[in-house]
């Protein structure tokens, strides 16, 4: 049941009533900050040519330490909900675009009766919730499920084609959803943890994350050139004020007398005592 609260308040917290809503960013790992619950990844492909097939996103997440998204229950249906809304709220260029979830089936054809009983998450999760779209899942070829993410489409029988579950082939191209386990020790977040306006609340914020060393790297190195450059200048200056006036030592002074007297004695050939 703490669980469930638990997603509540994230996902208000995402974007509710009162709150400081940041924007989910595409590619982005989103985390709750008390780093019990899990974290989610959102890959948006604008360009269709980019989406991938279900076992293209399956082993995407999983070379990232993660698996496709497996859903426990309605309050992390909502949770999500929430975070796509806030991916592709207006300004960002986001629009239509389904989300392959790790949901699928084994088997050929089946057009039973029981083929929705067949559907089993891909992470090994005994999950029993589904989220299917009126009259789905259709069975036959399609045995592999997407989150529908058709903001622009026209309501049909179900209504509108959002966040309800479709079984499709498992070679079309889709966006896709990460689910990873808690982090212990969280990379540096890139952006503020989200906070309610409310200065005396305490529900949990939540932390976005940059998945991966590299982006970190890249938000920790670009900010330093403009220093380091400024750096380089003042060294360069300094090392060439410090060698003219080297030179200027060296040089024999136009007043110095250039007389010298030799050391050593010599006998003059024509005198003699």
């Amino acid at each position: 049941m703490s669980r469930v609260v638990s997603l509540l308040l994230g996902a208000a917290l995402l974007c509710g009533h009162g709150a400081f809503c940041r924007r989910v960013v595409s590619g982005q790992k989103v985390c709750f900050a008390d780093f019990k619950h899990p974290c989610y990844k959102m890959a948006y492909f604008h360009e269709l040519s980019s989406r991938v097939s279900f076992q293209e996103a399956r082993l995407a997440c999983e070379s990232e330490g993660g698996v496709l998204l497996s859903l426990e229950n309605e309050a992390e249906q909502k949770l999500i909900e929430s975070m796509l809304q806030n991916l592709t709220k207006p300004g960002t260029g986001i629009s239509d675009g389904d989300f392959w979830i790790g949901l699928w089936r084994n088997g050929e054809g089946q057009t039973s009766g029981a083929c929705p009983d067949l559907y089993q998450w891909s992470d090994g999760s005994s999950s029993q919730y589904r989220n299917w779209y009126t009259d789905e899942p259709s069975c036959g070829s399609e045995k592999c499920v997407v989150m529908y993410h058709q903001p622009t489409a026209n309501p049909g029988l179900g209504g509108p084609y959002l966040y309800q579950w479709n079984d499709d082939r498992c070679n079309m191209k889709h966006n896709y959803i990460c689910k990873y386990e808690p982090e212990i020790n969280p990379t540096a977040p890139v952006e503020k943890t989200y906070f309610t306006n409310q200065p005396g609340d305490t529900h949990q914020n939540v932390v976005v994350t940059e998945a991966g060393i590299i982006p970190n790297l890249i938000y920790v190195v670009i900010p330093t050139i403009p220093l380091l450059l400024l750096i380089l200048v003042a060294f360069g200056t300094c090392c060439f004020q410090m060698l003219h006036k080297s030179k200027g030592r060296t040089k024999t002074s136009p007043h110095q007398s250039t007389l010298w007297i030799s050391k050593s004695t010599r006998k003059e050939s024509g005198m003699e005592v």
